[in-house]
């Protein structure tokens, strides 16, 4: 508490701004600041944790893309940008949460698909995202800082390079690879997408599948999906998706192992990484998940 005071009185001078704690983030420190007079208005404060460059975090890329997202009709406003910290001040979106029920329905899965398209076309920012190297780097970073690699690393990795070679020649799209509930909004029109901080050019059906897996979509919603997004439905789109179900999961899987290393927040990280390997092992017994990586 006592450092988003510090920060929001710097960032507000002599304002009088009053702030609010708001959840939801286990990574960053992040407020709803009310201001009165010149420059009244509602925003959000973002105070970027400790050691989050460990997790591939790049400040500066998340401003690109934060900016790029307002500019598409998607993201909050960015108002400033703060240097050499890197933290984010946005425009507070007036809006609602998405229950994860609610997520799965037709209706808003059709709203999902038309946010996404926007985002993957829009335009690049100078960062990238690699799942596939990711989850080595979280791995090589553990190690460093004395971890044992998780039992379930070498086997879903000896996958996990399968499912490379076959996504290997992918284009590259402005991509968030956050997609959990709690980054969406609905402002009544549209539905928006905050927390850019993973942002980076990726493959396209990393966001689909980690959208999918966040929300546990089955498979005639998965495919619901696919078929909003792409107005048609095409094998290769289907396998692709569940393809990349996994690697959503084994990416977040070792964010947990590198974060129960890293992190001084109060939270279990081991267990966090541990439910991601249980299920990405029930995805890869799955009949669909099998006949995608065999085709």
């Amino acid at each position: 508490m006592k450092e988003l005071e510090a920060a929001v009185e710097r960032v507000w001078l002599g304002r009088g701004a009053r702030f609010e704690v708001l959840g939801g983030g286990i990574t960053n420190h992040n407020a709803r600041v009310s201001l009165d007079g010149e420059g009244e208005g509602t925003y959000v404060l973002r105070v970027a944790g400790k050691n989050t460059e460990l997790l591939g975090i790049d400040r500066q890329v998340e401003h690109e893309a934060t900016l790029a997202a307002a500019e598409l009709g998607v993201g909050p406003e960015v108002i400033r940008f703060v240097e050499p910290e890197g933290w984010l001040v946005t425009r507070f979106i007036d809006g609602s949460p998405i229950p994860p029920e609610q997520m799965r329905e037709p209706e808003t899965l059709v709203r999902v698909a038309e946010t996404l398209r926007k985002v993957h076309a829009g335009p690049p920012v100078s960062g990238s995202f690699d799942s596939f190297g990711v989850v080595e780097d979280y791995l090589a970073i553990a190690r460093s800082r004395g971890a044992a690699d998780p039992p379930d690393y070498a086997w879903a990795h000896d996958l996990a390079r399968r499912i490379e070679r076959i996504r290997a020649t992918q284009e590259l799209s402005l991509c968030h690879n956050d997609l959990l509930n709690a980054n969406f909004i609905d402002d009544g029109e549209r539905i928006r997408i905050v927390d850019w901080e993973y942002a980076g050019l990726g493959d396209r059906f990393f966001d689909l599948a980690n959208f999918a897996i966040n929300h546990e979509l089955d498979r005639d919603e998965r495919e619901a999906l696919l078929d909003a997004y792409f107005g048609q439905r095409r094998g290769e789109d289907i396998r692709a998706l569940e393809l990349m179900r996994f690697m959503s999961d084994f990416r977040e899987a070792m964010w947990g192992v590198l974060q129960a290393t890293v992190s001084t927040l109060d939270f279990d990280f081991a267990a966090y990484a541990s439910e991601h390997f249980e299920r990405l092992r029930r995805t890869a017994a799955e009949r669909e998940f099998r006949a995608a990586l065999e085709a």
